[in-house]
């Protein structure tokens, strides 16, 4: 049997929080775009806006308790984002999270 990781994207929330480049928008449709809040979009309409590195949508504290404010509308890039794959292992190690194997 193959170890999974036992991740809890709301406990997290390192993937919103690691790169201003991450939350860019790519194959939404322009209706899709236009649920999203247009305070929470970039000046140049490319993707979420960021303070920073964090993701405006991203609410609470990485690696503690977190959940995106957009969730039903979060762009197709968030949605590709699965608990323990490459890129998430890779933000949780900026923030010093580990994945516990089970």
């Amino acid at each position: 049997m193959i170890p999974t990781l036992d991740l809890d994207c709301q406990t997290c929330g390192a993937c919103c929080a690691y790169s201003s480049d991450w939350p860019r928008f790519t194959t939404e449709s322009d209706a899709a775009l236009d649920l999203v809040p247009a305070h929470f979009v970039a000046k140049d309409q490319r993707g979420m806006r960021c303070e920073g590195a964090r993701c405006s949508a991203l609410s609470g504290r990485v690696g503690s308790q977190t959940s995106c404010l957009v969730y039903d509308v979060r762009p197709d890039v968030c949605r590709a984002c699965m608990p323990g794959d490459h890129a998430c292992m890779i933000a949780r190690e900026a923030f010093f999270l580990t994945g516990k194997a089970v």
